[in-house]
């Protein structure tokens, strides 16, 4: 006989299977990475004196590294292309010149040999300086080429001591390069200035910033940051926007990295046909110490200046991130000839450096762009306003049908058992 518990685990299951069918069904997710290159990702392992440290679980810091690269070499993804360099590895003196040159690729970033990457791993023995910015510079180039995901995994146990090139200020450089490079730092056991230090360098890429204490957190920690490389992401496209609309570049759907300045503007063209939608977002990331009060403005505009749509956003505090964005609906014509319209997109930033803060380069900016269909051409836009969610919308009132009818049939069949019995 059925019972009342298996009968709802039954009609649960099956709500979900209709839910999941209908909302998701089979092609309905686009691969956003189709025609990307392989995700590349490099792990910088410090390997300076201050690595022989015996203060991870009993064990050097050296071994927690080797332990933790083993665990990972074994866990890779095979789409993903990894490589290993090293930084304090070589140069035992003390002239202070050779040391900060000392930083070498261990292991080429290509298709992983794990017996190779492992044997090379093991020949590491903690010995100089920690020459982290030229680390990075060089890491960058190692990654140079392709348009697949980048990643820089650094792991160290102590500040840099190759000033006054300065980490952070490399990290920013490579993040105004737009060419999508992310580091993530992790810190074995810090202090309050490598914390500060690795902190900085993550931010100025979005990376993430990591204090490891024991052996296992820096296996798992490394091994999700090369898993993360696998994931099907966006890669943002570099454009390097103008001083005004004439000169700006012209833009298609998509995802776009940029600087600017403090308190400049930067300019895009955007070509809207009629009965399209323009949706527009621009995200501007305070990655260094800025004064209080803040705001970003996003405009849509003509060609001769009149002003279409205004998105904008204040705070007054501290902030990582501040964002805004706007939608401007083309009406449709009955001249099918009729040409698009090229809309001028303006950001603007009021964001001004706290005292003795470098301005340049300029604050990372991220703008997305994006030219639907609008309401009146297709099923794109649904006219109540939900957007590309109407499919959705239509699923679960489907699903709710269903189930309602199914609840019924089992209801009327329960009754009917309960008065033969």
């Amino acid at each position: 006989m059925i019972t009342r518990q298996r009968l709802a685990v039954g009609v649960c299951a099956l709500l979900a299977a209709l839910t999941v069918g209908m909302a998701f069904p089979a092609g309905a997710v686009a691969d956003e990475t189709e025609g990307q290159d392989a995700p590349k990702v490099e792990l910088v392992l410090d390997v300076s004196g201050s690595m022989r440290t015996r203060d991870m679980d009993g064990g050097s810091r050296m071994a927690a590294a080797k332990q933790a690269f083993n665990e990972v070499l074994d866990a890779t993804p095979e789409e993903v292309l990894l490589g290993i360099r090293t930084l304090g590895a070589n140069y035992p003196g003390n002239d202070r010149k050779e040391g900060c040159k000392d930083t070498a690729q261990l292991y080429p970033v290509g298709p992983l040999n794990r017996t190779e990457a492992k044997a090379a791993v093991a020949t590491l023995v903690p010995t100089g300086w920690t020459p982290i910015g030229p680390a990075l510079l060089k890491a960058a180039d190692d990654l140079d080429g392709g348009n697949g995901l980048r990643r820089i995994v650094l792991i160290t146990d102590g500040e840099d001591t190759c000033q006054p090139l300065d980490p952070c200020e490399v990290a920013r450089e490579i993040a105004a390069k737009g060419i999508g490079l992310t580091i993530d730092t992790l810190g074995l056991v810090p202090d309050a200035k490598t914390r500060d230090q690795l902190i900085c360098i993550a931010e100025a890429t979005g990376g993430t910033y990591t204090s490891v204490q024991h052996k296992d957190e820096l296996s798992d920690r490394v091994g999700q940051l090369v898993d993360r490389a696998a994931d099907p992401v966006v890669t943002p496209v570099a454009a390097e926007g103008a001083t005004d609309c004439a000169k700006a570049p012209t833009l298609k759907s998509g995802l776009y990295t940029d600087r600017e300045e403090f308190g400049q503007q930067r300019w895009y063209r955007v070509d809207v046909n009629p009965g399209q939608e323009l949706r527009a977002s621009v995200s501007v990331a305070a990655d260094r110490a800025v004064a209080p009060d803040y705001g970003v403005l996003v405009r849509a505009v003509t060609e001769h200046g009149r002003e279409i749509v205004r998105g904008e956003a204040a705070g007054n505090g501290r902030t990582d991130v501040i964002s805004s964005g706007l939608r401007y609906p083309k009406p449709e014509s009955d001249d099918e000839s009729a040409p698009a319209e090229t809309v001028c997109l303006q950001i603007t930033n009021s964001f001004s450096a706290a005292a003795g803060v470098k301005t340049t380069p300029g604050l990372p900016l991220e703008l997305t762009v994006d030219v639907v269909d609008g309401p009146g051409k297709s099923r794109d836009v649904a006219s109540f306003g939900l957007g590309r969610g109407w499919w959705l919308l239509g699923a679960l009132v489907l699903t709710g049908f269903l189930a309602g009818l199914l609840w019924g049939w089992i209801s009327r069949w329960r009754v009917a058992i309960w008065r033969t019995n």
